[in-house]
This record gives C-alpha cells, sequence and structure tokens, in this order.
C-alpha cells in the first residue's frame, strides 16, 4: 500500500503544481515555492523543496530537505542557506499529526506560509527598531525643553539666586553711578540744616534792604539837579 499511496500523491502533486514540480527519480522530485510577500519590493524568495519518499511512507516521514534556487536573487529578510533548518524543524508537529496519510501538500504549505511570516516578522522587527530609534531621539530632544518640576526645595533655592542677583545688581549700579561723579569731579549735593536755611534767608533779606537804598539816593539826586 506505501508504494501505492505514493503514486496516487505524486499524480495529486503534478495537477496542484504543473509549472512547479520536477521528478528526480520514481520515488524523488523537487518543488519550486514562491513566496508572497505583501507589500514586498524585492524579488519574491524562491525555495526548493526536494522530498525523498522512504519505503514505508506515509507511515514514516518523508525525507525533506530545502535549499535556494540557483538564479534566485538574494533577499534582504531571508536566507535559506541559514534558515533552512529553522523552517524544516518547524514541520515536525505536521508531519507528527499526518503520518498515516498523504502529507506533502500540508508540508509543502506549512512550510510557505512560515517563510514568509519570518520575512513578514524580520521586516516588522526592523520598522519597530527605527520607530524606536526615532522617539528616543525625539525624548531626548524634548529634555531641551522640560524644565525643572517646582517643589519647595527649588522654589526656595531659585528665590534665594534670583535675591542674590537683584542685590549684586544694585551694587553694581550703585558702584558705577558713584564712578561717574567721581569722574566729573560732583559732589554729592550736601543737604543744609534749618539754621543755614534761616542765616541764608537774612542775608538775602539785608542785600534786598542795601539794594532799596541805593535807588532812594538815586532818586533823590535827580530831584535835586531839576530844581
Amino acid at each position: 500500500m506505501g508504494r501505492e499511496d505514493q503514486i496516487e500523491e505524486r499524480e495529486v502533486l503534478d495537477s496542484i503544481f504543473p509549472d512547479e514540480i520536477t521528478d528526480i527519480s520514481e520515488t524523488e522530485y523537487r518543488i519550486l515555492i514562491a513566496l508572497d510577500i505583501p507589500d514586498d519590493k524585492e524579488e519574491p524568495p524562491i525555495m526548493l523543496l526536494t522530498v525523498r519518499y522512504p519505503e514505508e511512507y506515509p507511515d514514516k516521514a518523508p525525507f525533506l530537505e530545502l535549499s535556494a534556487s540557483q538564479n534566485a536573487i538574494p533577499h534582504p529578510h531571508l536566507n535559506i542557506a541559514e534558515d533552512k533548518e529553522q523552517l524544516l524543524r518547524g514541520l515536525d508537529a505536521t508531519i507528527e499529526e499526518n503520518l498515516g496519510i498523504a502529507m506533502v501538500f500540508t508540508l509543502v504549505s506549512t512550510l510557505k506560509e512560515a517563510a514568509e511570516q519570518l520575512v513578514l516578522d524580520r521586516k516588522a522587527a526592523i520598522v519597530k527598531a527605527h520607530e524606536e530609534a526615532v522617539l528616543a531621539a525625539e525624548r531626548e530632544e524634548n529634555k531641551k525643553f522640560q524644565g525643572t518640576p517646582v517643589t519647595r526645595e527649588t522654589f526656595l533655592k531659585w528665590r534665594e539666586s534670583f535675591l542674590k542677583e537683584m542685590e549684586e545688581g544694585r551694587i553694581r549700579e550703585e558702584e558705577e553711578r558713584l564712578a561717574e561723579l567721581k569722574k566729573a569731579r560732583i559732589k554729592e549735593p550736601t543737604k543744609l540744616t534749618g539754621k543755614q536755611l534761616w542765616e541764608r534767608g537774612l542775608a538775602a533779606a539785608g542785600q534786598d534792604e542795601a539794594d532799596d537804598d541805593t535807588v532812594i539816593e538815586e532818586i533823590q539826586k535827580l530831584e535835586v539837579g531839576e530844581n
């Protein structure tokens, strides 16, 4: 029954993959698997899955080998030579679930989905890393515009610094003013006491009386000359 199952499966696969399957021998063939990556600008990755039936297949797992197409353009997010062990190991559970029945189509579908998801995960990781780098740069930039949180301690410290700065400014302005006065040889105006102001007032009044006497004498001289 094993060989009959193998022949029947091979015929079914030929109808599913008419252009992708190539016989190597009666019990061995190769299937070309082209990946479909959404929104991918790169050339679609192409894998070659080689399948060889053991005599006991499907009661025993087929021998599988994964390689890249010789003419395929390398994809930046999938290296089949490095990733094939991970991808083939991912088929173990599917093989165990399908022992006793034809499983190659299921293995091809599972392998294709796993490879496509691997590419998508790697692309997403690159996008995420870029976004995190941009956010980190923005956080660093925003730190330049963030003030220190106001607490009682920070306010008192600011107030002390502010008052000190104001006092230093006042002293500096006073020193500059005195320097200008000294340079111009101008003394500070001296405030007179009440007594000094009173004495100066008497002196001014005496001067006014003397001026009046002089005017009277001049008038008298003019009157004598007219007679």
